[in-house]
C-alpha cells in the first residue's frame, strides 16, 4: 500500500512516501523551491516521493494531511471573538486566505496530485496535528513500546500532548490547548530579542549560555503558572499572539526593561540574559512534563517531536536528568516531519497493521531520505565547464581529510539529501574542529550570520565518549553533551575578563578547549554521532581526518546560508560555493579546488539575497 503524507499552507511544507509501513521518501519543499520554510504546497516534493518510488498514475492507495483544516480553523474563529474587536486586523489579513484556499485542501489535494501525474486516491484521511507529530515520534523509533511527549506552538487547538505507544497502536492520554503552548512562549522571546519567529528560536538557544538566567523569576511570576505535572497557563495579559501581528504587548516590554531589539541591531546584556532565563524555564518544564508521562506510562523509553523537540540543549539535561533510560527524538520534529508522521499513523494506527521494533535501530534511515544526485554531477560538471578532480573509492576520504586539516572549509554534497533540519554529512559545511579561527570563519565569511551561533561536532560513534560526557547514540544532533573535562582549556587571566566582555565576538574567539571550533562557550556540544552501516562515506572521512590528526570527529554545519535553505542540486552547491568564501567543494566523487574555478560572473549580492531577507 502507497500511503502519501502531506504538510503545507503553514510554514515548513513537505511531503513523504511510505510503502508498505517501509519510508520510502521524504522532502521538504523549501530545498527545491529555494525559498526558506516554504508553506505552499510541495508539488516538487510530492513529485520526488512519487518519483523515488516509482508511482504510476494508479499506484497511490491513500494520502493523508497533517491536520485537521476545519478544526483548526475553528480555533481560529473563536480566538478572534474572543478578543474582538482587538483582532480586527489580524483577522482581516488571515480570513482570505482561509476561504481561498485553507478551507479546500481536499480539493487542492486532488487537484494538485493530478498535476503532479497520478489520480487521487479513494482513501483521505486527516489525522490532528498532533496526532501526526506523535506517530512521526514513536512509529519510526527502536522501541515496541514507549511514552510519547509531543511539544510545539499550536496544531487545531492542542499545543501538547503526552501520549502512549504500544505496537502498532497510538494513544494520546492529555493535552493541553491553546493558548497556553510553550512553543509559542519561547517564541515570544525569539521575537523580543530580536529574531524572527518559527527560524530564530536556534539562535535563541545559541545565545543562552551568554546570559545569566535572572529573569526566571520574572518569567514564574508574571507569565507562566506551572503545575507539578508540567501542564501550565500562561498570562496573556502580556502577549499579543492571539489579537495582533506580534508576539508580545506592551506589558511584556514593561516586564523586561523596554521595547524589543531590533533585527540586526547589537546584542546586548539583556538579550543574553533573556535566553538564558526562558532556557532554563523551557528545561525546567520539559522535565515536568516527562516526569509526569513517566509515572502514568511506566516505559523506560520517550519519543518526541514538535518544534520544542529540536531543542536540543533541552534534550540533552531531560536524557542526563530525566527518569527515561532512552530518549528517541523526531529528526524532522517539526512540521515537515508531520507529512511522514501521517502517513504512518494511517498505515498503523487506522490500518491496523503490524509493527516491529528492535529496541536498537529505528526506521529512518539516518534520515537520508531525500534525492541523490551523486550519479548526474560528472555530467553537470562537464556541461557547465568546472575543472574537477575525480577521485576514486580509495583516495576520496583520505584527500577530503587531508584538505580539511590544513584549515580549510569544505563543502559536501554526497548521497541522499537529509530530511529534516539538520546536515548530517549529505549536505554539510565541515571543516577542522581544533581551528581557532573556525568558528568565526565560518560564521562570518561562509554563513554569513552571527559570530556567537555554536558548531556541531561528527564524530565516529565509536569514538564520541572520547571526546564528550556522553556514552550512547545520537545521528540527528538533537542531544547537547559536554565536552570533556580533560579537553577543557585553562583560561589565562585575560582570556578571563575577555569571557565577562559583553561583546560576543570577544568572547567567541577564547578558546575553550583543545576542540575550540566546536566547543560552546559553556563547554557544550551538539553532537552527531556517524556510524559505517548508515553512512558509510561520511564515516570513513571522519576516520580518515581522524588517522590523519588523531582527531575522530570533525564540525558539521549545514550547507547554506544564512536565510537560505540546505542545498538540494549540485547547481545549488556550487552556486554558493562561489558565492562564499568555502575553499573546496566535493560533489559526490568529484573535489573541486575554488582556485581552479572560473571568475564567477553572478554578481547579485548574496547577502541581500538572503541573509537580510
Amino acid at each position: 500500500m502507497n500511503i502519501l503524507g502531506i504538510s503545507a499552507f503553514y510554514h515548513d511544507s513537505a511531503a513523504a512516501l511510505v510503502r508498505d509501513g517501509k519510508i520510502i521518501a521524504a522532502a521538504q519543499e523549501e530545498r527545491f523551491s529555494r525559498k526558506k520554510h516554504d508553506e505552499r504546497f510541495p508539488f516538487h516534493a510530492v513529485r520526488y516521493c512519487l518519483h523515488e518510488a516509482g508511482i504510476g498514475p494508479d499506484d497511490l492507495d491513500a494520502v493523508a494531511f497533517y491536520d485537521k483544516p476545519i478544526t483548526k480553523f475553528e480555533r481560529l474563529l473563536q480566538t478572534y471573538f474572543s478578543v474582538a474587536p482587538a483582532g480586527l486586523k489580524s483577522f482581516m489579513m488571515a480570513m482570505p486566505l482561509w476561504i481561498r484556499e485553507k478551507l479546500w485542501i481536499p480539493l487542492e489535494i486532488e487537484e494538485s496530485l493530478e498535476e503532479c501525474g497520478v489520480k487521487s486516491p479513494k482513501e483521505m484521511f486527516f489525522p490532528e496535528h498532533h496526532e501526526s507529530h506523535a506517530a512521526s515520534a514513536f512509529f519510526p523509533s527502536p522501541y515496541q513500546s514507549a511514552a510519547v511527549l509531543t511539544v510545539d506552538g499550536v496544531g487545531e487547538w492542542a499545543t501538547s500532548t503526552l501520549g502512549h505507544g504500544r505496537g502498532h497502536e497510538l494513544t494520546i492520554l492529555s493535552d493541553l490547548h491553546f493558548p497556553h503552548s510553550l512553543g509559542l512562549l519561547y517564541s515570544a522571546f525569539t521575537y523580543f530579542t530580536g529574531f524572527k519567529v518559527n527560524s530564530g528560536e536556534y539562535k535563541l538557544m545559541g545565545l543562552a549560555p551568554y546570559g545569566e538566567p535572572t529573569y526566571v523569576k520574572q518569567i514564574y511570576d508574571h507569565l507562566i503558572s506551572v503545575r507539578e505535572d508540567g501542564s501550565f497557563k500562561l498570562n496573556q495579559d502580556c502577549f499579543n499572539y492571539m489579537a495582533g501581528l506580534t508576539m508580545t504587548n506592551d506589558k511584556f516590554a514593561e516586564l523586561f526593561g523596554g521595547p524589543a531589539r531590533k533585527s540586526e541591531s547589537n546584542i546586548g546584556k539583556r538579550e543574553m540574559d533573556l535566553a538564558r532565563s526562558i532556557q532554563v524555564v523551557t528545561e525546567e518544564i520539559v522535565l515536568k512534563m516527562a516526569n509526569h508521562l513517566h509515572k502514568v506510562t511506566g516505559e523506560k523509553n520517550l519519543c518526541m517531536a514538535g518544534g520544542v523537540a529540536l531543542n536540543c540543549v533541552a534534550n540533552g539535561r531531560l536524557l542526563r536528568e530525566g527518569p527515561f533510560e532512552n530518549v528517541w527524538i523526531q529528526p524532522a520534529a517539526g512540521d515537515a516531519g508531520g507529512a511522514l508522521g501521517a502517513a504512518l499513523m494511517v498505515w498503523h494506527h487506522v490500518k491496523g497493521n503490524p509493527r516491529q521494533a528492535d529496541g536498537v535501530k529505528d526506521s529512518m534511515q539516518g534520515s537520508y531520505l531525500g534525492p541523490n544526485f551523486d550519479g548526474e554531477v560528472e555530467e553537470f560538471l562537464k556541461a557547465k565547464g568546472y575543472p574537477a578532480k575525480k577521485l576514486s573509492e580509495t583516495e576520496w576520504a583520505p584527500a577530503i581529510a587531508k584538505v580539511m586539516a590544513e584549515e580549510s572549509v569544505v563543502g559536501l554534497v554526497q548521497g541522499r539529501m537529509e530530511f529534516g533540519p539538520r546536515a548530517l554529512g549529505g549536505r554539510s559545511i565541515i571543516g577542522d574542529p581544533r581551528s581557532e579561527k573556525m568558528q568565526s570563519v565560518m560564521n562570518l565569511k561562509i554563513k554569513y550570520r552571527e559570530s556567537f551561533r555554536p558548531f556541531a561536532p561528527s564524530c565516529c560513534v565509536d569514538k564520541v565518549s572520547e571526546y564528550f560526557e556522553h556514552d550512547r547514540e545520537s545521528p540527528y544532533m538533537l542531544l547537547v553533551a559536554p565536552v570533556r573535562r580533560d579537553l577543557w582549556t585553562d583560561l589565562t587571566e585575560e582570556q578571563q575578563q575577555l569571557m565577562k566582555d559583553p561583546d560576543l565576538t570577544k568572547r567567541v574567539n577564547v578558546a575553550r578547549s583543545s576542540l575550540p571550533a566546536i566547543t560552546h562557550v559553556d563547554h557544550s556540544a551538539r553532537i552527531q554521532t556517524v556510524a559505517r552501516d548508515v553512512n558509510q562515506r561520511y564515516y570513513d572521512l571522519i576516520k580518515a581526518f581522524g588517522d590523519l590528526t588523531g582527531v575522530y570527529c570533525i564540525i558539521n554545519t549545514s550547507f547554506n546560508v544564512r536565510g537560505e535553505p540546505i542545498v538540494c542540486t549540485p547547481e545549488d552547491a556550487y552556486r554558493c560555493f562561489m558565492r562564499t568564501e568555502m575553499d573546496y567543494l566535493v560533489l559526490g566523487d568529484f573535489l573541486l579546488s575554488k582556485g581552479d574555478q572560473p571568475e564567477w560572473k553572478d554578481k547579485v549580492d548574496w547577502r541581500k539575497d538572503y541573509v537580510l531577507d
